[in-house]
């Protein structure tokens, strides 16, 4: 079996969680904005995700031989550690369902303020009781300082949408174009139609046409517009406190998953039997990622027939035959998957407190938000400075974050 004995090793593997964590959701938001139904990109994804935590058992967790008191996979799958092993899949449904909820709110509020906030309480809150579970192995005075940071992050990142939201409605505002298509969405939320509906009718018609010979820049009116035409979730017309309702969700669901996986790994709370040794990281994320992946089924399949926010029904006929994009929704799942089982292996090594720094994800998220999506393009100044301000407080909050990183005795 691997282990990760050195600070150096657990930080390397924390800054390449940091790197996959940041990008997969950005392929799912891709995969939403080309038109896939979210259900269909999370079905896909929860296979892989799966795959990553069975290949990272049947690898890490088997080298060599079993050393004292860490015995190999197989091995621990046979004994009597079921305590340990409730609390691993109890980790992966606050996990589950936090994914979950985020690839709904991805649509309403953006990928990069999503991750920020979601990422922000998962550090304040988690990263809080990871420090007294693991026995204050990392330095407070660098520990909260670098969680402050996170705090600071937060307020930066809502001030980013709050601008960035008003930047849209001001363009939005100037374009007739926009006015038939929010009106339009409000014609079919109500479901009333008036005179004027042939006229719209004829106009949208005339506007998605012209769209598809003159593909608009980013950042302006029209190319809002068109994203709306093509997305699978709608969000013109809609609240974003519902989006930033999902977030908060998500934000709290992310914030017990890893002290979870601590508490299934070190048995703080001695609920295993004098004799049987702890859950390795190996062997608690495997059960963590299977109940990560039941629940997921679960609620993605129940989704399919019974859809929210809007979405059109779908059934697992329609699923397996939709290819489109599913290589992509494969490829986050392995992101996903390989980035939380580094993380757990930094964490194990130097402390899960410490190993949070990969909730600094957003650094990572935000890039491939400006550059894949066009996100915060022609945007006001004050909305760059307020984005410069909030990633440069990631930059340091990550830094702060390892720097605490401690050893643990055992």
């Amino acid at each position: 079996m691997y282990i990760v004995e050195d600070k150096v090793g657990a930080i390397a593997l924390m800054l390449a969680a940091l790197c996959f964590l940041g990008t997969w959701p950005a392929v799912m938001t891709l995969l939403e904005r080309r038109g896939r139904l979210p259900q269909h990109t999370y079905l896909d994804y929860s296979i892989t995700n799966l795959l990553a935590a069975v290949i990272i058992a049947l690898t890490f967790g088997q080298i060599g031989g079993s050393m004292h008191g860490m015995p190999n996979f197989f091995t621990q799958l046979t004994q009597d550690n079921w305590p340990s092993v409730l609390f691993a899949m109890a980790g992966g449904i606050v996990l589950s369902l936090g994914n979950l909820a985020t690839q709904y709110a991805w649509a309403y509020v953006g990928l990069s303020v999503t991750e920020v906030v979601s990422s922000s309480m998962t550090v304040v809150i988690g990263t809080t009781m990871n420090y007294f579970l693991d026995d204050r192995i990392n330095k407070a005075e660098i520990l909260f300082p670098g969680v402050a940071c996170f705090m600071v992050a937060v307020c930066l990142g809502s001030a980013v949408h709050s601008s960035n939201a008003a930047d849209n409605k001001e363009k939005l505002s100037g374009s007739s174009s926009a006015h038939i298509v929010m009106t339009r969405s409000i014609m079919d939320e109500s479901g009333n139609k008036c005179n004027e509906g042939e006229d719209i009718e004829n106009s949208l018609e005339k506007g998605i046409k012209h769209s598809k010979l003159t593909k608009p820049n980013a950042g302006t009116a029209e190319f809002l517009i068109e994203l709306e035409n093509t997305r699978s979730i709608k969000v013109f017309g809609s609240s974003t406190i519902l989006g930033l309702v999902i977030v908060i969700f998500s934000g709290f669901c992310f914030s017990l998953f890893s002290p979870a996986f601590n508490l299934a790994t070190n048995d703080q709370w001695h609920t295993l039997k004098k004799g049987v040794p702890h859950l390795v990281v190996y062997t608690a994320f495997f059960y963590f990622s299977v109940s990560c992946f039941i629940v997921a089924i679960i609620l993605n399949v129940i989704f399919l027939y019974r859809p929210i926010l809007g979405l059109p029904r779908s059934s697992i006929k329609d699923y397996l035959k939709d290819f489109n994009g599913r290589y992509w929704a494969f490829l986050a799942g392995l992101l996903c998957g390989f980035g939380n089982g580094f993380q757990f292996m930094g964490g194990q090594a130097a402390g899960y407190a410490a190993a949070d720094a990969v909730q600094a994800l957003p650094l990572v998220s935000t890039f491939w938000g400006i550059y894949l999506f066009g996100e915060y393009r022609k945007s006001s100044r004050k909305t760059y400075m307020l984005l410069t301000g909030m990633l440069f407080m990631f930059v340091v909050a990550v830094a702060v974050l390892m720097a605490s990183s401690g050893h643990r005795k055992s």
